[in-house]
């Protein structure tokens, strides 16, 4: 047998890892998991799962996101025509995954119980989760204005979730309260509500500076349609660290229609924090694809650059977690950068001219 290279082994063990994880995770509940029981899952030493996890949180976080990335998705059904239509088959999607008060399962109704005590226990969570919730929101918002053009959405679609976290909530501690459908004709409903919804754009943007440099980024995936991103197209490229994440909007309103915007994450931390955006994004999209016909899909990408290879292409060279770098693509060069809060703005507003 050919003898694996160091990084096919670690590739191997990061997989044995995970799936010990996952069946640790589904029997005991994160609070009560054992990084050594993972191990001995895994038949691996604890020092082999540690070079592959920073700890615990960061593995919990690395099992959702895999399972969420995983997780078949149906197609949208036929009837959806109206944001009622989607929206009310978006709740459906949602709290299908949710356990009943019958459910004695112990797979993936009970995983993602801990979620949010983690990110309530720590702000260092906390803050990042924020902005991902915000731009889940955005993505709907999107969707929503697709299929029914007439006016930002962000605000109906935030209404929306906030609705389905309660119910994700209420689900976990006092399973089968409430009724589903219920829920469900409760978001439908929101799709047809005034807020009174604007964007606003930001009351100082830095200025663009010249450039001339190839773009040649790395393949990676756009985890709103789970297929690979297309980074070739004319428009905006912004790197956003996860303190900044919701700064994106800024880019999608004031670039052209034709112009393709793509936010790339970056942390300080992608140990532990990766695993974190993959999941909201991807569990988002996920919804998003099964509830939404195709051409609703909001026209932004949303990539999680863990290892920072992208934000290089982009000549993002140390990434901070209040990173916004934005570039201005054109025939396959960039062409312009901003830096600073509203980069996003000013390298949208340029890709108008």
């Amino acid at each position: 047998m050919a003898r694996l290279s160091r990084a096919e082994a670690q590739r191997l063990n990061r997989g044995k890892v995970l799936r010990a994880a996952r069946e640790e995770f589904a029997e005991r509940g994160f609070r009560e998991a054992k990084v050594d029981r993972i191990a001995e899952r895994a038949e691996l030493t604890r020092g082999a799962v540690y070079s592959n996890f920073p700890g615990k949180r960061a593995l919990y976080f690395a099992v959702l996101a895999e399972a969420a990335e995983n997780a078949p998705v149906p197609a949208a059904p036929d009837s959806v025509r109206t944001g009622g239509d989607a929206l009310g088959a978006f709740a459906r999607t949602w709290l299908s995954r949710l356990p009943l008060a019958t459910d004695e399962r112990h797979g993936d109704a009970r995983i993602d119980v801990d979620l949010i005590p983690e990110v309530l226990g720590d702000p260092r969570i906390r803050r990042p989760f924020a902005q991902l919730v915000r731009v889940d929101a955005l993505l709907l918002g999107l969707a929503l204005e697709r299929l029914a053009p007439g006016g930002r959405r962000v605000r109906a679609a935030a209404a929306a979730l906030t609705t389905l976290h309660g119910a994700s909530r209420l689900a976990a501690a006092a399973p089968g309260f409430g009724e589903p459908f219920d829920v469900a004709r409760t978001c439908a409903r929101l799709a047809d509500q005034d807020f009174e919804d604007a964007w606003h754009p930001p009351s100082f943007a830095p200025p663009a500076q010249p450039a001339d440099e190839p773009w040649s980024p790395p393949e990676a995936a756009d985890l709103v349609r789970g297929r690979p991103a297309r980074l070739d197209a004319d428009g905006v490229v912004a790197v956003l660290g996860v303190h900044r994440l919701s700064g994106v909007e800024d880019a999608v309103r004031a670039a052209p229609a034709d112009a393709r915007v793509t936010a790339v994450a970056v942390t300080e931390d992608p140990g532990e924090l990766a695993g974190l955006v993959r999941l909201a994004i991807v569990d988002l999209g996920g919804c998003l694809r099964a509830s939404f016909p195709e051409r609703a899909w909001p026209g932004l990408q949303v990539v999680c650059d863990s290892s920072g290879v992208l934000a290089a292409a982009a000549g993002v060279t140390a990434v901070r977690d209040d990173t916004e770098v934005a570039v201005r693509i054109e025939a396959g060069r960039v062409v312009s950068r901003a830096e600073g809060l509203g980069a996003c703005h000013t390298a949208a507003v340029l890709a108008r001219h």
